[in-house]
């Protein structure tokens, strides 16, 4: 069943065309995805299919049984009422035939309507109907789905009698989410709902929508979420709008593989278009070629030449390089407890941060990842506990709330205050990289959108040249394309990178070990994401084996089963230790022959407090390596027992 088609939409704001024939389709159950560049038209596109906006020409054809569920991006609620009052004012249908059930249940109870049967008849006619509406409607457990998807969103009983208007923007944007779904539309359409999500809503959210019993249209920028949900990927570009089959990564591959092959046809035809006008310019002129030349050129201007597949889509282009490299050891975090006012949000954080460490720091919002990140720059003191720095650090900073940009002038002006001894030529080519290009240069900081002032943060932290990057949230407000040149920047660079981020896809790119921070402390994990969930998940098959572990096994055949498991289990363990251990003792290699080469430098040949330190370094390096090699092998002994 079709429940939304889009013919030959066209769209356009001052003359310029936003959308031009656009064809779209949804069928009942399907998982759709818009995505594009920020500025290409998905959002205006949503609008359009949900009646907010109206299209220039094209048709859009819905059933007229089929409601539409519309959430734009950054929306939230504002209202008088309660979190759960709020909430139930989607059931209103139902509460109407709930109090009409009451009212025949009275009726009923009443003996003289037993003296007419035709009003008996009538009574008990309508209230059997409306009990199975009641029923088919959800009237039995729609306060139950209400629990549910509150406490999806976050929500607990304690939140349920908060007035809507005390919460904050973000809390009221995920309530709106959660109404959103409640109502369950036919079609559900969604700009960005995962914005103020944090990993474990996500999570949720995943699950949900996958179970959906409607169809979805969502717009995202979060590739692990579209990678969970979509079965089909609609991509807006340049006017167009164009049909990939699968989800996120299949449309990633399948697009690269188009692009090959027009690549390949594009340079024919210029080839051919380059013949055409040499032969065009050298016999148009000849009076026994004349003829032939003006036949071709006649040719060449009826033949609809292929565009390129670059388009005059531009992407960033920019690395991150350091000045000079820190020590060994970057940070220490002995026993930290971080908040605001005295009032501790996390404590007992305790991290150990060496040279080319990428850490992806992860937890529920309000725990304070981002109060970490401002502790380590030293923009807030810790309440308790002690930072140790290493040698050499230096710190570059990126804030999700932009805060470094100060925000009075321009954005050359922007660049050009924090680098004044850089010539205006130089600053503007810095800009070019981050698509800063002509007039875009003079806009005030105050007036750019949030993507464009991601971009002009990121090529300040690029100009700083710093050793250790602190980035919080850096994908926010990035559309695909941006985050794809960040990870190959973040990828390439030299130094040592701590992060905050809810971008799963983003994380699993860039790090290589994951802290878990929760109030009372931080448990690390090596490796990325889809690691950190692996982990997760057998502790939680330990936690269940250990809670069922009293109740006695009788049968053999549950035994061996139940052996079976554990031992997979313990190799699972084994495995992933081994792999860890080598990932550690790789990495102290690195380091000691690092230093080795530091060693044989001839400046610090009469440098003999240089050379000690260096060498103490080695020795301490040394020590962890041998310490880690018998960890492995243990590990290894133990794992060929298994076998």
């Amino acid at each position: 069943m079709i429940v939304l088609q889009v013919n030959g939409l066209t769209k356009s704001f001052s003359g310029t065309d936003i959308l031009q024939n656009v064809r779209l389709e949804v069928q009942h159950r399907d998982r759709v995805a818009l995505v594009g560049r920020n500025g290409a038209g998905k959002s205006t596109l949503l609008k359009i299919i949900a009646g907010e906006m109206t299209a220039d020409s094209g048709d859009l054809i819905v059933p007229k049984d089929v409601r539409i569920g519309y959430l734009e991006q950054h929306s939230g609620i504002d209202s008088t009422l309660t979190v759960w009052e709020e909430m139930m004012t989607v059931f209103e249908p139902l509460h109407l035939i709930e109090r009409r059930l009451r009212s025949l249940e009275a009726q009923m109870a009443n003996p003289a309507v037993y003296d007419n049967p035709s009003d008996y008849d009538r009574v008990m006619k309508e209230y059997d109907a409306l009990q199975v509406e009641f029923k088919d409607s959800g009237g039995y457990q729609y306060e139950s789905d209400t629990r549910s998807v509150l406490h999806g969103m976050r929500f607990y009983p304690d939140d349920y009698v908060k007035s809507v208007n005390l919460l904050s923007g973000g809390q009221k944007t995920r309530l709106a989410l959660a109404k959103m779904l409640l109502s369950k539309p036919d079609l559900l359409i969604l700009d960005e709902p995962t914005n103020h999500l944090d990993i474990e809503t996500l999570g949720w959210l995943e699950k949900y929508l996958v179970s959906y019993e409607g169809a979805i249209l969502i717009v995202s920028h979060d590739r692990y979420f579209l990678d969970e949900i979509v079965t089909i990927v609609y991509e807006v570009s340049r006017r167009k709008v164009t049909k990939y089959t699968g989800n996120y990564s299949a449309y990633l591959y399948e697009k690269g593989k188009n692009y090959e092959r027009d690549q390949k046809l594009y340079e024919k035809e210029v080839g051919e278009k380059a013949k055409l006008e040499d032969f065009i310019q050298r016999n148009i002129a000849r009076a026994s070629t004349s003829k032939m030349a003006k036949s071709r050129r006649k040719q060449r201007e009826k033949t609809d030449w292929m565009d390129s597949p670059d388009g005059n889509e531009k992407s960033a282009n920019f690395t991150f390089s350091i000045d000079r490299p820190s020590g060994n050891d970057v940070l220490a975090l002995e026993h930290i407890a971080v908040g605001y006012d005295d009032v501790p949000v996390s404590t007992g954080l305790d991290m150990k941060v060496y040279k080319q460490d990428r850490i992806a720091i992860i937890g529920p919002n309000g725990v304070g990842k981002s109060t970490l990140l401002k502790t380590i720059v030293k923009k807030q003191n810790p309440i308790s506990g002690a930072l140790r720095y290493g040698t050499n650090v230096q710190f570059g900073y990126y804030d999700q709330e932009q805060a470094t940009l100060i925000g009075n002038g321009t954005v050359l002006q922007e660049l050009w205050n924090d680098w004044p001894m850089m010539n205006e030529k130089d600053v503007r080519n810095v800009l070019g990289r981050f698509l800063f290009t002509g007039e875009d240069v003079d806009k005030p900081v105050t007036s750019l959108s949030g993507g464009e002032k991601a971009r002009l943060s990121l090529a300040k932290l690029m100009l700083k040249k710093s050793n250790t990057l602190i980035l919080d949230e850096p994908t926010n407000h990035l559309d695909l394309d941006s985050k794809e040149v960040l990870e190959n920047a973040l990828d390439d660079f030299p130094g040592t990178i701590i992060f905050v981020s809810h971008d799963r896809y983003f994380i699993n790119r860039i790090a290589t070990k994951v802290m878990d921070i929760s109030a009372m402390g931080a448990v690390e994990y090596l490796g990325g994401y889809d690691y950190f969930i692996e982990k997760k998940l057998e502790q939680a098959e330990l936690l269940a084996e250990r809670k069922t572990g009293s109740v006695a096994v009788t049968q053999s055949n549950e035994n061996r089963t139940a052996d079976d498991k554990e031992q997979k289990r313990q190799e699972r363990r084994l495995t992933r230790s081994i792999a860890e251990l080598e990932s550690q003792l790789s990495i102290r290699e690195e380091q000691m022959t690092t230093l080795q080469d530091e060693l044989t430098k001839p400046e610090f040949a009469d440098d003999h407090i240089k050379l000690m330190e260096l060498q103490a370094q080695i020795d301490a390096l040394q020590v962890e390596h041998d310490g880690l090699s018998e960890d492995w092998l243990g590990f290894q002994e133990e794992l060929e027992s298994l076998e």
